[in-house]
């Protein structure tokens, strides 16, 4: 057995749970320890690696052929139950079924039952998972596996060859355990699936794939010794991909290593082919794959459960009725499930022997669902003495919008409601497209799809087509979402928020509609809908920022390796180079705001304690599952190694009243001028509207103050949950207009909720004249280039996201003779300069010649700015200590503190040296956080 580190109080790391700090162990391990001390000990592999021999395994990998088994052979029999474990290769599959179509078909007698049990980022050992969601044994028993196809060698493959006799002492040990366990059927049988092979893909900002073949190969070789030894099933895909991959001229993959349509298309005859050899079907029936779909669908929402910490977790005693809770509603609706799950089980059986099915699966027979009954309005609800709940009686968005109270010179507009348009339910995110557009998330849903109904959460395109700030037109550019908590656009599509994945959808013929809808990552958790991924934002060099909450722990894959995080942080992912990693692994509780500067300072908004934080110190690296100490959550990490508990990093002005769920910097030429630069945030429970603070620079970081809010409202049902300056100067809302929110007050299907209403409304100013929105979709580079010097920053962020869209190339190229064609004396010579710097990050292109001049800029902010920009370049930049170290003993504190940060990601002695060279200069909070975080990751 090996040992593995339980999530939990460092006293009580053996319990299911932990009362004193409520953790619950989040890593799973597998195979579970046994009380049983006669159990055998592990069995050497026999023959021995040879680890050492990289070529000798390269070499006997590539004798290997996709229809021969070396161990055992796979036979089916009839009714087997089919359980998949393992990591994104096997866990997609159930979202591209074209393997499972071919195996009922192969096999149309047999009844089979397929399980998709995978998780994306699992390992032999190591699965982390939100409270109580389960070990695999459970999950197998529930599924009662009699076949279990294992994937793995993936992620492990980043270990190298020093990570082989550990990976193959954790096979054979995962191998050994699930042989002695019956999960319902008997002892199971067992195949060991290789990883696929990494493709090259011809794309320079992606790894060649040389060396990650290699890698896999030795790892594929491990898992044949493997099978050999315990005599189970080897289904070797690693050698007929890199064959399918050489003779496709198309891309077969997303990222090299996760394969797209196509290249799962390619797979299932692969995969077919590697269980059970030559003679099974070559083509697909669409019957039988369209009825897989929504078998698998259903088994999805099951096993993958949205709002799982509401559920089995935590909160499952939560939103009683005095009868009823979370957990007895909402487990028989995954009981529920199981049984429509099955339903289709039957049907595709019947399907796969050319008989015919209704049109529409018979779920009648299924289970009662529990109707709990609403705890609104009993004695002494905590709800209404807090303020929580609104009224179920809902306004006219006419009679709502009396009740607003708005800052002098300013006053309110209803942009759109349910009333005008009724799809417009439950929106929770916004955003303006490049064309000038309001783009609109709506979740009616929420807070859980329920089974037998129609999942239809949408993106919406609201447009005003005449000018007076009112929308004459709502369309619908995706639907079929679920909980889209959170959105990003790009030139052609979104970024679309739902857990686990996020989506890609593209309008590839300009009709405003996805047709292509991708699952670009993968791999998050699903433990609550509240937590959810959410707050997108693009950073100026080309990361697109996104936020999870408390309660959930997500394991992502990427071509260079597996990133984790648990109990909430911010994720960075650069859609040009496929990187993925954690950029603020801070002890949030549900962070739900972000928003850039104009000099690429960002700040955070905590929703559930209603702090903002400023974020560079908090961003440094620190691995999972250690967090950067100090945010409303910092108990409860503190047994994780996450310091000191005592410890509050500070926010950078004093909160008033929680909680918040959007915020914004004021950078609009139609707002007065003492108010640039202010951040707002909005308030859903207490006041009810959006809160104004004024910011300054103060040593190396940043001081607000509270001043007069910019609206409050006396409506209980007003829910501002996202806000944005508009292309045109003015301040939106989304006005979530529900009367009951949250999940520990009231039950998910507490018959109050609300599923219908939802409004946008505008602030403007009632004399300053609104700006002419800039023209930016389709627009030459050139002129989009000439719309980085304006001051509005949403501005120069939608030209940056159209620039990022086009050629890079091209790109670069403008960029040369746009920057020669600066005013070295204008004013805004060094941030124009700097725009240019953060457009070369954004597609990928160093510039070192230009890093180094932006290094060496007048203005601290650029410098500052600049130091982060070479924090994500540190592998291309031979010289970077060199230039950290010039950083650190910059004469601005910030400049300095950006150094300490950046050296975080780095190792050794002579970072340490370097990072407590700014211990010879003054120091501040700040800077003292930052430093004692980057010592504390380097000493790792």
């Amino acid at each position: 057995m090996t040992k593995v580190v339980l999530y939990g109080c460092v006293t009580k790391t053996s319990r299911l749970s932990c009362q004193c700090c409520n953790l619950a162990p989040r890593i799973l391990t597998f195979p579970p320890p046994s009380s049983d001390t006669s159990r055998p000990s592990v069995k050497p592999l026999s023959p021995p690696i040879k680890f050492g021999l990289v070529a000798t395994l390269i070499a006997a990998a590539s004798l290997l052929t996709c229809n021969v088994n070396s161990a055992a052979e796979l036979k089916l029999q009839n009714g087997d139950h089919i359980c998949l474990v393992g990591n994104a290769l096997g866990e997609r599959l159930q979202h591209h079924n074209e393997w499972e179509a071919l195996l009922h078909q192969r096999f149309p007698t047999l009844n089979l039952t397929v399980r998709n049990l995978c998780f994306p980022g699992d390992e032999p050992v190591d699965r982390i998972r939100s409270e109580n969601f389960g070990d695999p044994d459970v999950h197998l028993a529930h599924s009662q596996a009699s076949v279990i196809l294992f994937f793995f060698g993936y992620n492990e493959s980043f270990a190298g060859e020093a990570g082989l006799e550990q990976f193959a002492k954790q096979i054979t040990e995962l191998v050994e355990h699930t042989q002695a366990t019956d999960y319902g059927k008997g002892t199971p049988r067992i195949v060991l699936v290789s990883p696929i092979a990494f493709e090259k893909t011809g794309d320079s900002n992606l790894p060649d794939g040389e060396a990650h073949n290699a890698r896999l190969a030795m790892y594929t070789e491990v898992l044949r010794e493997a099978a050999v030894t315990a005599d189970v099933v080897f289904a070797d895909v690693f050698t007929p991909t890199q064959t399918m991959f050489a003779d496709n001229d198309e891309r077969m993959t997303l990222n090299g290593c996760h394969l797209n349509d196509l290249g799962y298309a390619g797979f299932a005859n692969v995969f077919d082919k590697a269980l059970f050899g030559e003679g099974g079907p070559k083509t697909v029936d669409p019957k039988v794959l369209a009825e897989i779909n929504d078998k698998n669908f259903h088994w999805w929402h099951r096993y993958r459960a949205v709002n799982g910490f509401s559920i089995y977790g935590g909160r499952g005693k939560a939103g009683s009725d005095g009868t009823y809770d979370n957990t007895d509603v909402m487990e028989r609706e995954r009981a529920i499930l199981d049984q429509m799950t099955a339903i289709r089980d039957a049907r595709i059986w019947k399907l796969a022997n050319g008989e015919s099915v209704a049109d529409k699966a018979d779920d009648s027979g299924t289970l009662a669902f529990i109707n709990p009954k609403t705890n609104v309005g009993r004695p002494n609800d905590p709800n209404v003495t807090r303020g929580k709940l609104g009224s179920l009686d809902y306004s006219p968005a006419a009679e709502q919008q009396k009740m607003f109270t708005l800052a002098d010179g300013f006053e309110i507009q209803l942009v759109a409601s349910e009333e005008q348009f009724p799809d417009l339910a439950n929106p929770v995110a916004l955003n303006f497209d490049n064309k000038g557009r309001l783009w609109v998330a709506t979740m009616p849903s929420y807070p859980h799809w329920k089974p037998k109904t129609k999942l239809d959460d949408k993106l919406l395109i609201l447009e005003d087509t005449d000018g007076d700030g009112v929308s004459d037109t709502c369309k619908t550019f995706a639907g079929g979402l679920h909980q889209p908590t959170g959105f990003e656009l790009t030139a052609d599509g979104a970024y679309i928020a739902e857990q686990p994945d996020i989506l890609v959808a593209r309008d590839t013929d300009g009709d405003d509609k996805a047709d292509v809808v991708t699952r670009k990552l993968f791999g998050f958790d699903t433990a609550d809908s509240h937590h959810g991924i959410s707050a997108f934002e693009w950073g100026p060099g080309g990361n697109l920022y996104f936020q999870e909450g408390t309660f959930k722990f997500s394991q992502v894959e990427s071509p260079y390796g597996l990133t984790r995080l648990g109990e909430a942080g911010i994720w960075a992912y650069h859609p040009k180079n496929e990187k993925i990693s954690v950029f603020s692994n801070f002890a949030f509780a549900n962070p739900w705001g972000h928003v850039f500067d104009a000099w690429g300072q960002n700040f955070i908004g905590d929703a559930s304690p209603g702090n903002s934080y400023w974020a560079a110190p908090i961003s440094g690296r620190i691995d999972y599952p250690l967090k950067h100490p100090g945010g409303s959550q910092h108990r409860r990490v503190a047994s994780l190694g996450g310091g000191d508990p005592k410890f509050e990093f500070p926010t950078f002005y004093k909160k008033r009243i929680r909680p918040l769920s959007g915020c914004a910097m004021i950078s609009s030429r139609h707002f007065p001028p003492e108010m640039q630069g202010n951040f707002l945030v909005t308030n859903v429970i207490g006041d009810r509207g959006v809160l104004n603070h004024e910011v300054r620079e103060e040593g190396s970081g940043f001081v607000g103050k509270e001043v007069p809010p910019l609206l409050m409202c006396d409506d209980g049902n007003f829910r501002p949950v996202d806000i944005q300056i508009a292309p045109d100067g003015s301040l939106y809302i989304v006005d979530w207009h529900n009367a009951l929110i949250g999940h520990l007050q009231h039950n998910l299907r507490d018959p109050s909720r609300d599923h219908s209403h939802g409004r946008i409304w505008r602030i403007k100013h009632k004399t300053r004249p609104l700006l002419q929105p800039a023209k930016i979709a389709g627009e030459p580079i050139p002129a989009l280039l000439e719309l980085l010097k304006v001051p509005e920053d949403r501005t120069r962020y939608r030209a940056r996201r159209e620039l990022a869209a086009r050629d890079t190339s091209e790109v670069s190229s403008a960029l040369k003779t746009w920057m020669g064609s600066l005013d070295k004396n204008e004013e805004g010579y060094e941030h124009q300069m700097l725009e240019a710097l953060w457009m070369h990050q954004t597609h990928n292109v160093i510039n070192r010649e230009l890093l180094e001049t932006m290094l060496s800029a007048k203005d601290h902010r650029a410098r500052a700015a600049a130091t982060r920009v070479l924090s994500f370049w540190l592998d291309s930049v031979p010289n970077h200590a060199a230039l950290l170290q010039k950083c650190i003993a910059d004469e601005h504190p910030r400049v300095r503190l950006e150094g300490v940060r950046a050296v975080s990601f780095l190792q050794g002695d002579d970072a340490v040296e370097l990072a407590l060279g700014v211990l010879e200069f003054e120091m501040d909070d700040y800077l003292q956080y930052t430093l004692d975080e980057t010592m504390r990751r380097l000493e790792q």
